[in-house]
């Protein structure tokens, strides 16, 4: 479960909180790292705060931005210290389960922002769901690996949950029926499962800029604000769990109204 939850750093100003964050990942069973832009070297600090975690630290990615981090993920969770409107922020226990059990479905991303201020509005708009960790409202920065910490934290604990509410497959009893031989149905039941497969994150971004072209074409964005309608689709489109299927079934919806808008 946990091999399929990747932590995105983005910009990172500190090479020490990349290793600390590296450490912290190995303490809890992490070990997909990816940064974005990082705006330092990892160097001989890093390697220092990394510990016993050098292979995490040694394999981990660069990326140019959230979009290539989390591009073939079924579930991006941003985190934030602020409120953001179009998600609704939860704590780091409900959102650990949710990612447990996304994981079956395929990659999931944890992003954490930069030291000095986090994750931009463009950013917060790639996730789907929001983690707020709650802290003393006296002081309520926290240092990036303790963010990180935390939220792993959390992770093992409903990880063990989910593998304790796993029953054990049953042993096959001796003079058994048997294993029945694959059939053409087995086939139909492979691709209706792979169309009810999350959507990854390309594949909504994808949704989302053709529903633009195709608004635009009907006539019903505003020109004085146009962005404004799409940050409100973004977040529907976030709170619907999108599956492969209904991208296709919007992306048809979409191709549709331009059609027609254009032969109008």
């Amino acid at each position: 479960m946990l091999d399929r939850v990747r932590i995105v750093l983005v910009r990172p100003r500190r090479g020490g909180n990349v290793g600390a964050a590296a450490r912290v990942m190995k303490n809890f069973g992490l070990a997909d790292l990816v940064l974005v832009a990082p705006r330092t070297r990892v160097g001989a600090v890093g390697a220092h705060m990394a510990v016993h975690a050098s292979d995490v630290l040694d394999a981990r990615r660069t990326v140019p931005d959230v979009a290539a981090a989390v591009a073939d993920c079924v579930l991006v969770v941003g985190t934030a210290g602020r409120a953001f409107a179009h998600l609704e922020p939860i704590e780091p226990r409900a959102a650990a389960h949710e990612v447990v059990a996304a994981t079956r479905r395929g990659p999931v991303a944890l992003v954490f922002g930069p030291e000095d201020h986090g994750l931009s509005n463009v950013e917060l708009g790639r996730c789907q769901r929001l983690v707020r960790i709650p802290t003393a409202g006296a002081y309520g920065s926290l240092n990036l690996a303790q963010a990180v910490a935390v939220c792993a934290y959390e992770l093992c604990v409903a990880r063990a949950g989910a593998d304790a509410a796993d029953s054990p497959p049953a042993s096959p009893r001796a003079g058994g029926p048997a294993p029945r031989a694959a059939s053409s149905g087995d086939a139909a039941s492979a691709t209706d499962a792979g169309e009810r497969a999350p959507a990854t994150s390309d594949q909504r971004e994808a949704l989302l800029a053709h529903f633009e072209e195709a608004l635009a074409a009907v006539g019903f964005l505003s020109r004085e604000n146009p962005a404004h309608i799409l940050a409100d689709l973004r977040g529907l489109f976030a709170r619907a769990g999108l599956t492969r299927r209904d991208v296709k079934i919007w992306r048809g919806i979409a191709r549709q109204m331009t059609w027609a808008a254009r032969r109008r």
